[in-house]
Order: C-alpha cells, then structure tokens, then sequence
C-alpha cells in the first residue's frame, strides 16, 4: 500500500507552525524547569545502615523538600534536593541539616556537596555553549552534504527539532539539567540521520525516474524507506520503554524526552524535510 504524504504538505506546516509558536510561548512565559545541576542545590551520597530502609522510605521521609533519589552501585543513594532562588550559605546549610535530622542514624554520610548560583550559572552557559557548537557543526555538515533544497530542507528541520525539543521540556515540566542537553543533542543527531537516509534515497530516486512528478516521486522514496524508519524508531522506543519501566524515577524523564525526539524526528523526516523539497527543481541542483 503506498502512502500519499505529499497530499497534506500544506496541513504539515500549518501543524508544525502551530507547535513551533506554542513551544516559543511556553520558554517565553513558562520557561525552563531548571534542575539541581543548573538552579543549584544540595547532593548527599548515603548508605542505608539498614535493609529495611529503603530509597522508597527515605523518599517519604523527605517529601517536603521534593527530593530525586537515585540508588548508585547497588548500595549507595544519591540525594538531590532543589534550593529556594537566592538561598543563602546560611539557608543551605540549614537545609542540609534538616536533612540530617530526618534521615538520622539510619544512614551514613559518603558526600554531601552544595552546588551555589555560581556554579549553577556557570554549568547553564556550558550547556547553552554545547547546544550552539552542536547546532552550528550540523548545520555546517548540512551545507557539505547538500546544496539547495536538501541543505533548505535540512537547515529548517534542524531548527524545528530544537525548538520543538526545548519546547516540549517547557510544556511537560521535566527537569531540565545536564542530562536533558545531552536528550536534546541525541534527538535531534537522530532527526538528522533519519532524514539523511531519506535524502540519499530521494536523490537515488530522481537519477532513475526523470519524468515522475516531484510530489510522486518523493512519495515513492519515503514509502520505499518507511518500513526502515518505522523499525528503527519502533526499537528504538522499545529500548526506553524498558527504561521508564525499570529504571527508576532518575532515568523516567530521560526515557520520556528521548521517546519524544525519536516520533518528532521520524515526523519531521517524513514530512517538513522532504515536504520542502518540493518547492525546489532538484533535478538541476548540483551538490
């Protein structure tokens, strides 16, 4: 059975206009939910002197202060607690001893670090330095790549997938700390392969049929390549399906930005990069 993508290319971009604006509107008046690593905050590694008490436990004990909790080596457990904006050294080391007080005798102490504004400041332009090299390094591997309408088509879907991305941890809330710029740059390096296999197919594609008509003939190479694509991201989904399952409330946001960039990706493939091509005349683009 062959698809026709090309038939709602106009639908597409009303959509992915439409997500785009609602993504700028979220970082605009909604913004980031900034994790320990970028806000600051408090991180203890401890051992339970008992088997009985449990990261489940400990996580009770500590509700008030919202904790992250996250079982390391099998015997070690890291405690992340979130500091008020603007906590002085004085309120951190209150909150740290508030946090000894509850957890009492039952565990001992391996580390407890405090991570200030400063810190926290300088690790957000560290993350915002490696998104903008990334960006411009795909970008320039683009215009290698390709010329005309595949460096168009690529350029705009490489800009869609970082907004969408950034868009989609503003929307849903999730912690936005050095594991989510490490989400971000995976997805969208996995967008851009996606997109590149489709692309050689294409240009595979109007070397053989030079009369078919452009919306026909890129119809033809994203149904010749769908099932590739749809087993890839279906695996790819499943892998991290098993992660949210079974690893824990530390690894649940990675797995659900992941699973996010995997569909965007295999969307934004399927239709804005290869629906722009159908503006250009490729059979005279040289690259």
């Amino acid at each position: 059975m062959k698809l026709h993508f090309m038939k709602y290319r106009k639908l597409s971009y009303w959509i992915s206009g439409a997500l785009v604006l609602i993504s700028i509107l979220s970082l605009a008046f909604k913004g980031l939910n900034y994790g320990i690593d970028f806000a600051g905050g408090i991180s203890m590694e401890v051992k339970s002197n008992s088997p009985e008490y449990t990261v489940d436990k400990m996580r009770h004990d500590l509700a008030a202060f919202s904790p992250e909790l996250q079982s390391v080596d099998g015997n070690s457990i890291l405690i992340r607690v979130g500091l008020p904006k603007g906590a002085t050294d004085a309120e951190q080391n209150e909150r740290v001893r508030e946090i000894k007080d509850i957890l009492g005798t039952r565990v001992e102490y391996a580390q407890v670090q405090i991570v200030g504004p400063k810190i926290g400041g300088e690790l957000v332009r560290g993350g915002i330095l490696a998104v903008l090299v990334s960006f411009i390094l795909m970008a320039v591997y683009i215009w290698i790549r390709y010329r005309g309408g595949y460096a168009v088509g690529s350029f705009v879907s490489l800009v869609l997938d970082f907004i969408l991305m950034f868009g989609f941890f503003s929307i849903m809330g999730l912690e936005f700390n050095q594991t989510a710029i490490a989400v971000v740059l995976m997805g969208v390096g996995y967008s851009i392969n996606d997109k590149v296999v489709n692309y050689d197919r294409i240009d595979e594609n109007i070397k053989k049929y030079h009369k078919m008509p452009m919306d026909e003939l890129i119809d033809l190479s994203v149904n010749e390549m769908l099932s590739r694509t749809l087993m890839t991201s279906i695996t790819t989904i499943l892998a991290l399906l098993g992660l949210f399952v079974f690893g824990g409330m530390a690894l649940r946001d990675f797995a659900i930005a992941m699973t996010f960039s995997v569909i965007m990706g295999t969307l934004t493939s399927i239709y804005i990069s290869n629906v722009i091509l159908y503006h250009f005349n490729l059979r005279e683009t040289q690259y």
